[in-house]
């Protein structure tokens, strides 16, 4: 059953895709820092006690760390991982979640992109985690696991093509970056969001955008190349994770996502206004926690595990097993006021 999981990671980033061919996929990752035994408990209980609070959901206090999520979810194994660029916010826990998986697949950009020792004074991230990924990056292409550098209209085996070459696989499209992209990244302005994956998966008559931390040149060469593709879509996960950066927002025009999925971040610096002007409708990781989707239904059903916020969309709300979550409804342009 294809389910799609937006975590509730602090100020970064991270995507769960459950396919339907059983394979696990996993975008970017933060907060996957093991602690001890004890703290994790502590966490969890706070966390449990002061959920439920009016007004301001504040679930930004109260992050799931990935690698327990995916534990309490049965899973076991990751079949990919995709790196969408080389920021710390996407890559926090990224040694830890490799330790704990062992991801077959590993999704890269062909990135140059370095760390000064100084970044890492006073820095709310590890330089074992960088550390760890520039392993996987610089590793002998034979090694594992598989590292693949993969551009805009690639096709390929399990991930967009079946085992045999023809079309399907896991139903992941690679809308950017581009060669060019990733050249001036590299050798003009060491901007290594523009060269950011953007990637679109497909499901059951539904698509889904992961938008990464896409550039406004990034939205140029996919509405030129993929317009068809991305316009009128069901879900998307905001670039820069819906914060607010000095960009153009006229992609909204074409994609008018029925719903866009927002992480963390202090609200004047969410770019609230660019959706709300155009009538679409967002849910933040501050007010559900983690969203949960079940692309198997027709329009796709949203899941949260925040229970106050379920209950203030919707008052017939009812726990989940199967999703551990609570259900808010059918993803329609009425869902969220």
């Amino acid at each position: 059953m294809a389910t799609i999981h937006f975590l509730n990671v602090k100020d970064g980033d991270c995507s769960i895709i459950e396919h339907n061919s059983g394979n696990k996929t996993v975008i970017d990752v933060c907060n996957a820092r093991l602690l001890e035994p004890a703290v994790e408990a502590i966490m969890a209980a706070t966390a449990k006690s002061t959920r439920g609070i009016n007004g301001n959901f504040q679930q930004k206090q109260y992050p799931v760390n990935p690698i327990n999520y995916l534990r309490d979810r049965g899973i076991r194994s990751i079949f990919r991982y995709i790196q969408t660029h080389p920021d710390m916010d996407h890559m926090d826990g990224i040694e830890s979640l490799f330790n704990a998986f062992s991801p077959t697949n590993f999704w890269d950009t062909a990135n140059t992109k370095e760390m000064l020792a100084s970044s890492w004074q006073s820095s709310p991230y590890r330089e074992a985690d960088w550390k760890f990924y520039k392993g996987l990056r610089d590793n002998d292409p034979d090694d594992e696991p598989n590292r693949l550098t993969l551009y805009s209209g690639a096709r390929g085996k399990y991930y967009n093509q079946e085992s045999d070459g023809g079309g399907g696989g896991d139903g992941l499209r690679i809308l950017a970056p581009t060669k060019e992209h990733v050249t001036k990244a590299n050798e003009i302005d060491e901007d290594y969001n523009r060269c950011s994956y953007v990637v679109l998966y497909q499901t059951n008559g539904h698509r889904i955008v992961f938008g990464g931390d896409s550039h406004d040149e990034t939205w140029d060469h996919i509405l030129a190349h993929h317009k068809a593709d991305v316009t009128n879509i069901d879900l998307l996960v905001a670039p820069h994770h819906g914060r607010k950066s000095g960009r153009s927002y006229e992609f909204l025009d074409t994609l008018t996502p029925t719903l866009t999925f927002f992480g963390n971040a202090r609200s004047e610096h969410l770019a609230y206004g660019a959706w709300r002007s155009r009538g679409l409708s967002i849910v933040t990781n501050n007010q559900a926690n983690c969203m949960v989707v079940d692309a198997s239904t027709n329009p796709m059903t949203l899941y949260v595990t925040h229970e106050h916020f379920a209950r203030s969309v919707n008052s017939n709300t009812f726990y989940s097993n199967f999703f551990k979550g609570w259900h808010v409804g059918p993803i329609t342009e009425s869902l969220i006021p």
